[in-house]
């Protein structure tokens, strides 16, 4: 009798210790759409490198909680109306243990409500004050925007031009008619206002615009001291050059402007950049400043020059890294994949990152901005090693990274 009691009991500890064994065994699996195709494809494709070289450094040293990592993902097209579709078959078709989102505003903001019913903790990679109309406490951006993001974003632009001897004292605001320009527009009206600057020229365009000489002809027969641009890639190469052919005559130039920030910009404007002021979040010369992040971009660069993707990285590709580092650390803390768990410690911890030390502010974005303003210099040509090297891109700002002061008059600086 007291031997069929010690085998009951034997097999009764181990059908309790089966389901373990076996979720030990099977993958954990992220889930995530990603812009594949579409207008942003080349970012989502360098996004997408990188978190397939953290999944693999992650898998090397035994996976999350004794578990290998799989990545579920679908091509959201660049496309907002397939967002909830895409993350309702992940959630219940491919029951997918955690999800991040894809890169851009976009594609982030229409899975919000769909974060917000299943109540997951929700890791987000480069939107744009999406939280601000939501206000969800299990949202994190992996962004650092800093907790304003509109004002956050070019704070360094007019920090900088007040530094500038004498003082500007007009600026001209101009961006396209759409979301992101929108948001960084209104920041630089308050950072003009701060300052004490005079608005001469407050407009916008429409996105589809063609030629920009004539915009900015508008902007020099007010005669501003700054001009703040805020725009997409297309309008980006549009406004620079614009401005070299126009012979634009201003002190300061750029601040918001997005796309200089890639290979594929840099390449192709070369020299027209130079002078212009902008936004970037990470340069070679702030290679003391963030030694762990050169062993993610050598073997970033290697894959990406074999995939055809922006042979730099410098911009989105450390921080969809990071976005996993963060959820890689939140996890072994916690010990579990527990939504409620893992966003309470999300919102004390303090991570460490290839792109630094992270820590998230109550809204879900970074507690602190650190926007880095950069005026681009002595680029010559068309090369894309060029930008590999310290020298091209001066920080101005923040204080603690700054490697030089603003060369003004802008229309002196250009080529």
């Amino acid at each position: 009798m007291k031997l069929i009691r010690a085998i009951a009991a034997m097999l009764g500890a181990l059908l309790l210790a089966a389901p373990a064994a076996v979720l030990a065994q099977q993958p954990l699996k992220i889930g995530f759409g990603m812009s594949l195709t579409g207008p942003l494809a080349g970012n989502g494709k360098a996004a997408l490198i990188a978190m397939e070289i953290w999944r693999d450094d992650v898998n090397k040293k035994g996976g999350i909680l004794g578990r290998k990592v799989e990545f579920i993902y679908y091509d959201d097209q660049t496309n907002p109306a397939t967002v909830p579709s895409i993350y309702a078959k992940l959630l219940d078709v491919d029951k997918v243990d955690l999800v991040v989102s894809g890169y851009g505003t976009n594609v982030i903001a229409p899975a919000m409500p769909i974060m917000m019913q299943r109540k997951l903790t929700f890791m987000s990679l480069f939107g744009l004050n999406v939280n601000s109309k939501f206000k969800y406490d299990r949202y994190f951006q992996i962004m650092p925007a800093g907790p304003d993001p509109a004002i956050g974003w070019s704070q360094g632009f007019f920090d900088a031009a007040m530094g500038m001897n004498p003082k500007p004292r007009t600026v001209a605001l101009v961006g396209a008619d759409a979301e992101y320009p929108a948001m960084a527009l209104e920041g630089a009206r308050a950072h003009a206002k701060r300052v004490g600057l005079k608005v001469v020229y407050d407009k916008t365009y429409p996105p589809k615009t063609v030629d920009y000489s004539p915009i900015v002809r508008a902007i020099q027969a007010t005669n501003p001291d700054i001009v703040f641009v805020a725009s997409y890639p297309p309008d980006s190469a549009g406004m620079v050059r614009a401005a070299n052919e126009v012979g634009l005559k201003t002190r300061m130039f750029g601040g918001g402007l997005v796309g200089p920030q890639f290979a594929a910009l840099k390449t192709q404007l070369g020299p027209l950049l130079n002078g212009v002021v902008n936004y970037e979040f990470y340069v070679p010369d702030l290679n003391k400043q963030f030694p762990a992040l050169q062993l993610f971009l050598a073997k970033y660069q290697g894959r990406a020059a074999q995939e055809g993707v922006d042979p730099l990285g410098y911009y989105i590709p450390p921080y969809a890294y990071a976005m996993l580092q963060v959820l890689e650390q939140a996890i072994a803390s916690v010990g579990s994949l527990d939504q409620e768990k893992l966003a309470a410690y999300m919102h004390k911890a303090e991570f460490d990152t290839f792109v630094g030390k992270v820590r998230f502010a109550q809204n879900g974005e970074w507690a602190r901005s650190r926007v880095i303003m950069t005026q681009y210099t002595g680029i010559s040509g068309n090369d894309v090693d060029q930008f590999k090297q310290p020298g091209k891109a001066i920080v101005l700002y923040p204080k603690e990274y700054q490697t030089g002061t603003v060369k003004a008059p802008y229309h002196e600086n250009r080529k």
